[in-house]
C-alpha cells in the first residue's frame, strides 16, 4: 500500500498486492479500494497482481475540493498506472468506477490495457435527458445530493438496502456488508461525494465507448435498483467495438459483494479467455 502525489498535489492512496498480470480495480461512489477486497483476495490467490486506489476525495486519498470531473479522475489513474509501469493490464470498474474505466481506457489506455470490465456501471449516461429519455430522473439524483450534503450518516445507511437488493423478498441481508459500505463512505469527504454525484449522473460516455479498441465485458444485474439495467449496461455493450454482455437475473447493483463467488468466477473466465 502507498500513495502517489499527482500533478495538482493531490495524494492518491492505492493498494498493490502480488505479481503477475496486473488487474486494476476502480470503485464506485462513494466507496474506496476496500470495496474490492473479495475480488483482490480471489485474484491474488490465482496468481495476479491486484491494484486498487481511493479516488480523490474518497477513502484515504486527499480530501480535496478540486478536480471532481471524469477527465481528472481518469488522469489520476493514468498517473498511477505510469508510476507503477503497468502493462497488459485489465481494468475493472464498478458503478462510477465503470465510468472511470471507460474514460481512462478511451483516453489513456493505448499500449497499456489488454481488456476492460464494466460492472453495474453508469455508462453511457445515467441521468434522464433529451438524449437519454429513459435515464434516472433528476429528482432521484437531487435526492442523492440532499442526502449526501445534509444527513449523510443516516442516508448512507438507508441506501445500502436498495444498493444490495436487501429490500427484495427472501433477500439474505448481511449487516457486515451494510456496515462495511457505511464505514467506507464516512472515510471520504462529504464535499467530494457531493460533487461526484454530478460527475456520475451527467457525464456522457458515448464517444468513449465507441473509441475503445480492446475487448470489454459488461456485467450487469437485471434487478439493479441504482443503475437500471435497460438504460445503462444493456446499452453500453452495443456501443463497444469488441463488447460482450453478461446479465444476471435478480442480482443487485452491489453484486460483487453479495454474489462474489459468481462474479469472481465469470471475471476469471473473461480474463483467461
Amino acid at each position: 500500500m502507498g500513495t502517489i502525489k499527482v500533478k495538482d498535489g493531490t495524494e492518491i492512496f492505492y493498494k498493490d498486492w502480488g505479481t503477475g498480470q496486473p488487474l486494476f480495480f476502480h470503485h464506485g461512489w462513494p466507496l474506496s479500494a476496500d470495496d474490492w477486497d473479495s475480488q483482490m483476495m480471489f485474484f491474488l490467490h490465482h496468481g495476479y497482481r491486484v491494484i486498487a486506489h481511493d479516488r480523490r476525495g474518497h477513502g484515504r486519498s486527499t480530501q480535496t475540493a478540486n478536480g471532481h470531473d471524469m477527465d481528472t479522475y481518469a488522469a489520476d489513474v493514468a498517473e498511477l498506472v505510469e508510476f507503477l509501469d503497468l502493462k497488459d493490464s485489465i481494468h475493472i470498474g464498478h458503478s462510477t468506477g465503470g465510468g472511470e474505466v471507460t474514460r481512462f481506457v478511451a483516453k489513456h489506455g493505448k499500449g497499456r490495457v489488454a481488456k476492460a470490465v464494466l460492472i453495474s456501471a453508469i455508462p453511457p449516461l445515467f441521468m434522464k435527458t433529451e438524449k437519454n429519455p429513459d435515464g434516472v430522473p433528476k429528482e432521484v439524483v437531487d435526492g442523492l445530493r440532499d442526502g449526501t450534503a445534509y444527513h449523510r450518516a443516516q442516508f448512507y445507511q438507508d441506501i445500502t438496502i436498495p444498493f444490495y437488493g436487501f429490500n427484495r423478498p427472501g433477500a439474505n441481508v448481511s449487516e457486515g456488508i451494510r456496515q462495511n459500505w457505511w464505514r467506507q463512505e464516512m472515510m471520504g469527504a462529504a464535499t467530494a461525494h457531493y460533487d461526484c454525484i454530478k460527475v456520475l449522473s451527467e457525464t456522457e460516455f458515448y464517444d468513449d465507448l465507441a473509441a475503445i479498441d480492446v475487448p470489454v465485458l459488461v456485467m450487469h444485474g437485471e434487478d439493479d435498483q441504482i443503475c437500471p439495467f435497460p438504460t445503462t449496461g444493456a446499452r453500453s455493450w452495443k456501443l463497444l467495438k469488441h463488447g460482450s454482455l453478461k446479465s444476471y437475473p435478480g442480482l443487485p447493483h452491489g453484486m460483487p459483494a453479495t454474489h462474489a463467488d459468481i462474479i469472481n468466477a465469470d471475471l476469471l473466465k473473461f480474463i483467461q479467455s
